[in-house]
């Protein structure tokens, strides 16, 4: 149950920020829930065998190259879903850190206690 309200949180951020930026879009709810959907697979499955294919730039970079990891994966996520689009990687890296921001503050009104 939680992680559907998660994915319902997901979703809800998701139109906000095509909303407020102008190099995103998404065609519906349901677009944004299936695009919900796909980025928490993504994060799953993609995300750690990016990340151990890119340590040596990521420990150069102290870290900021994840930055451009979470990017690319919101541009697969744009590859994959049809009715969601993100116009670069400048565009997927703003909404990436956006997105987390809004995740963060979201989920922590659900947080267990």
């Amino acid at each position: 149950m939680k992680t559907l309200i998660k994915l319902l949180l997901t979703a809800l951020a998701v139109i906000l920020l095509c909303y407020l930026l102008p190099g995103a879009t998404v065609t519906s709810f349901f677009t944004a829930f299936i695009v919900a959907i796909v980025l928490a697979l993504l994060r799953l499955i993609i995300k750690p065998i990016l990340v151990i294919l890119t340590l040596p730039i990521t420990i150069v970079t102290f870290g900021i190259f994840l930055l451009f990891i979470n990017a690319i994966i919101i541009l697969m996520a744009d590859y994959f879903v049809g009715g969601f689009s993100v116009d670069g990687i400048w565009w997927a890296l703003i909404f990436s850190l956006l997105l987390s921001l809004f995740q963060s503050v979201l989920f922590a009104l659900i947080k267990e206690e």
